[in-house]
């Protein structure tokens, strides 16, 4: 009986353990969201891990960053269409990987990205955008490897939005993963069009945005969520908070919070 209750023990200390890791997340309230990480002020490589670590650590309520495959069907973390001088779509991961970043990093892979991302973090929502590629069948199987990855680190709490200017990588994203909230970043359709095919909400350039004020009155009506990038000089930024935007993102995330702030003691 004695043995009985000591592997009854071990089992449940086995299960709490593994639940342990379950860190629930709850994103910051602000709209703040670190447009490829909080990468300026420290002089930090863009869509790197150390630039996502800094967003969280400025409790940014997002950090933004670019997906692309490589020929191996490697998912990247990394903006362009070309990294050090080699087109992503045609080299290997092997061959990428061997130019590291400028802070001595590793061009990470989606996998080892998100994994950090999850790692002391209960603030910070990650935003996987999806770049598009020409070759046909390259966006919904990049769409379906991202979601893959997502349910395999069982990090689906901690991704807050898919985004991508490519409309069927958002709608496929829908189709096989409902629970997951999309963006548009084109900038060409209607609220209305958005909300029908069941997209979350619109992520716009600010100059788009400003130019048909009535998308954003729609949007809102409709519940969709609203976003605007890049908003980097004051003025755009004045207008996205008096605008009320749920998100703006942002190369300059230091002076978003600063202008919140001010907003907020002038207002007590």
């Amino acid at each position: 009986m004695r043995y009985l209750t000591v592997l009854l023990l071990c089992i449940g200390f086995v299960s709490c353990n593994s639940t342990s890791k379950d860190t629930e997340i709850t994103f910051a309230d602000n709209p703040v969201i670190a447009h490829r990480g909080a990468w300026k002020t420290k002089d930090l490589p863009k869509n790197s891990i150390a630039a996502l670590k800094e967003a969280i650590s400025l409790k940014c309520t997002g950090s933004e960053f670019d997906v692309r495959m490589t020929a191996d069907e490697i998912l990247v973390v990394t903006h362009d269409a070309d990294y050090e001088g080699l087109d992503i779509e045609s080299s290997t991961y092997e061959e990428l990987a061997k130019h590291k970043l400028s802070n001595g990093e590793t061009l990470p892979t989606l996998k080892d990205f998100i994994t950090a991302g999850m790692t002391n973090n209960t603030t910070t929502g990650l935003v996987c955008e999806i770049k598009p590629s020409k070759t046909e069948g390259r966006n919904v199987l990049m769409a379906d490897k991202a979601v893959a990855t997502v349910k395999e680190l069982k990090a689906e709490a901690y991704v807050s939005y898919y985004i991508s200017f490519s409309y069927e990588v958002i709608k496929h994203i829908k189709t096989i993963e409902p629970n997951a909230k999309v963006l548009y970043l084109d900038g060409s359709k209607a609220p209305e069009d958005l909300h029908k095919d069941g997209i979350t909400g619109l992520d716009y350039l600010v100059w788009k945005l400003k130019n048909k004020p009535n998308w954003i009155t729609e949007a809102r009506d409709l519940g969709l969520k609203l976003n605007a990038w890049t908003a980097n000089k004051e003025e755009d930024i004045d207008w996205l908070l008096s605008h009320d935007f749920d998100y703006i993102t942002t190369d300059e995330p230091e002076l978003v919070f600063k202008k919140l702030k001010a907003n907020s003691s002038s207002t007590n």
